[in-house]
C-alpha cells in the first residue's frame, strides 16, 4: 500500500511579502510614467501638415493639330513664342556659318562683365595705333567696319552701338581685347557662355563671325537670343535705327525692317559662306495681351533680303497662333487635401482658368499650398497653376468642407 505524504505549505515570510509589494508598486510606477511620458510626447509633438494630392494630371497640352509655318525651303529656321515655347524648326541642326549675328554673343558678354543701366554710358576705351591702322585693309576687304584713329574714345554704350547697328567688325575685336586682353581669349569666353547657355552645336572662332568657322543652328541662336534680350540695354541698342558715333559720325542699323511688322530687333549677317541671315525679335498683342516671338532664318537664301522676307513671312504667321484655352471652371475640384490620421475634404477652384497658347504646347500643372491644421469650408487652401516655360495661369483654391485637426484620442493612436 502506498504511502502519501503531505507537506504543510509554508507561508511566505512577511519580509517576502513586502519585498513583492515593493517591486510591484515600482513596476506599476515605471509603467505609469512611461504611458504618461508617451500620452504626454503624442499630445504636444507636431502633427503632420495635411497634404494636397492632385487630382488633375501633371501636364495638360492644348488640343488639335500642331501648327505648320511657312518654313523657308533652304537652309535653318526656329520660332518661339517667348515666355511660352518653342513653336517649330526646320532645316536640320547642323551647324553652320552664321556671319555678324556672332555679336549678339559678343554684346552679351560685354554687358554680363561690364553692365551698364539704361541711362548709362559706362567706361571708356580707347582705340589702339594698331587696330586704326588696321582699318584701311578691313574697309578695302569688303568687310562692315566704322572708321576709327589711334586715341580715340568710345564709352562702352557707343563701341556696343557700333557693334550692333552698323555692324563693326572691328569693333567687335577692339572689345574683345578691351575685355579679354585678346580676341583669342574673348573667344573662348564665348565658347564657355554658349556651353553654360546648352548651345551645343555652336562654336565661336572670332568675335564678329566674318570667320566661316564660326558656326552655329538656329535652334541654339535662339536660345541665345531669348536671354540676351532680357539685358535691357542691348534690347535697347539693337531696337534702335541710328546713332551719332565720335568720328565717323552718324550711322544707321542695317535692319531695315526695323519697326515692321512689330520687329524690335536682333541682328543681321551676311557673308559668300552664310548667306541672308536674321537674328529676330517681334512684338505683337494677342487675346488682350502683348508677346513677343524670337526667331532665326540662317542661310534661307544667298543675300540679306531673303532673310528679312523668310523672316516676315515667320512673323505674320506667329503672330495669328496664339488663341485661349479654357481649362479650368470656378468651382471644379482639382485636389484632395488629407490629414495627418486621414480626415480629408476636396479642393475646388475659385476662379476660371484660361491659358494661351497653339495646338501642342504643353503647360505644367501645379496645386501648391501652405496649409494649417485646421481649415474651415471655404477657406482658400492654396494655389492651382499652369505653368509654360516662364508664363503662368493661377487661380487660388479653396476646401470644400472643414477639415478639423486631428482630437486628442487621434493624436494618441497615430503616429
Amino acid at each position: 500500500m502506498t504511502k502519501i505524504s503531505v507537506e504543510p505549505v509554508v507561508a511566505p515570510s512577511p519580509v517576502r511579502r513586502q519585498g513583492l509589494r515593493l517591486w510591484l508598486t515600482v513596476a506599476a510606477a515605471v509603467v505609469a510614467l512611461a504611458a504618461g511620458g508617451f500620452v504626454t510626447f503624442r499630445l504636444t509633438s507636431t502633427m503632420p501638415a495635411p497634404q494636397i494630392k492632385q487630382t488633375l494630371p501633371q501636364t495638360y497640352t492644348i488640343p488639335g493639330a500642331a501648327p505648320v509655318l511657312p518654313w523657308p525651303q533652304a537652309g535653318q529656321a526656329t520660332v518661339e513664342i517667348d515666355g511660352l515655347g518653342r513653336v517649330g524648326s526646320s532645316g536640320g541642326s547642323r551647324p553652320v556659318p552664321i556671319a555678324s549675328v556672332t555679336k549678339v554673343m559678343t554684346a552679351y558678354l560685354i554687358l554680363r562683365d561690364h553692365p551698364l543701366r539704361l541711362d548709362e554710358n559706362g567706361p571708356t576705351l580707347t582705340v589702339s595705333a594698331e587696330e586704326a591702322a588696321a582699318y584701311p585693309a578691313q574697309l578695302a576687304s569688303g568687310q562692315s567696319v566704322v572708321q576709327v584713329v589711334a586715341g580715340e574714345v568710345l564709352t562702352e554704350r557707343q563701341a556696343l552701338e557700333a557693334l550692333l547697328l552698323p555692324s563693326a567688325n572691328n569693333v567687335a575685336h577692339i572689345l574683345a581685347r578691351w575685355d579679354a586682353g585678346s580676341s583669342d581669349a574673348f573667344v573662348t569666353k564665348m565658347n564657355q557662355a554658349a556651353a553654360q547657355l546648352g548651345m551645343a552645336n555652336t562654336k565661336y572662332t572670332d568675335p564678329s563671325g566674318l570667320a566661316a568657322t564660326t558656326v552655329s543652328t538656329a535652334d541654339d541662336q535662339v536660345t541665345l537670343a531669348r536671354v540676351a534680350m532680357q539685358v535691357p540695354v542691348l534690347a535697347q541698342i539693337v531696337a534702335m535705327s541710328k546713332v551719332t558715333l565720335p568720328v565717323v559720325g552718324q550711322v544707321e542699323n542695317v535692319n531695315t525692317q526695323l519697326g515692321k511688322d512689330g520687329l524690335v530687333g536682333i541682328k543681321t549677317g551676311f557673308t559668300d559662306e552664310a548667306g541672308g541671315c536674321l537674328l529676330f525679335a517681334a512684338d505683337f498683342s494677342a487675346e488682350g495681351q502683348r508677346f513677343r516671338v524670337i526667331g532665326a532664318v540662317l542661310a534661307p537664301g544667298p543675300s540679306p533680303a531673303d532673310a528679312f522676307e523668310a523672316s516676315r513671312r515667320l512673323i505674320q504667321a506667329s503672330t495669328g497662333l496664339l488663341h485661349k484655352y479654357k481649362v479650368v471652371h470656378a468651382g471644379e475640384v482639382v485636389a484632395t487635401l488629407r490629414g495627418p490620421t486621414g480626415r480629408s475634404t476636396t479642393l475646388a477652384a475659385t476662379g476660371d482658368v484660361d491659358v494661351v497658347g497653339w495646338p501642342g504646347l504643353t503647360y505644367r500643372i501645379d496645386t501648391v499650398g501652405a496649409l494649417p491644421g485646421r481649415i474651415a469650408a471655404g477657406t482658400g487652401a492654396g494655389t492651382l497653376k499652369y505653368t509654360a516655360l516662364a508664363t503662368a495661369a493661377t487661380t487660388a483654391v479653396q476646401a470644400t468642407d472643414a477639415l478639423e485637426p486631428p482630437s486628442w484620442w487621434e493624436r494618441i493612436t497615430h503616429g
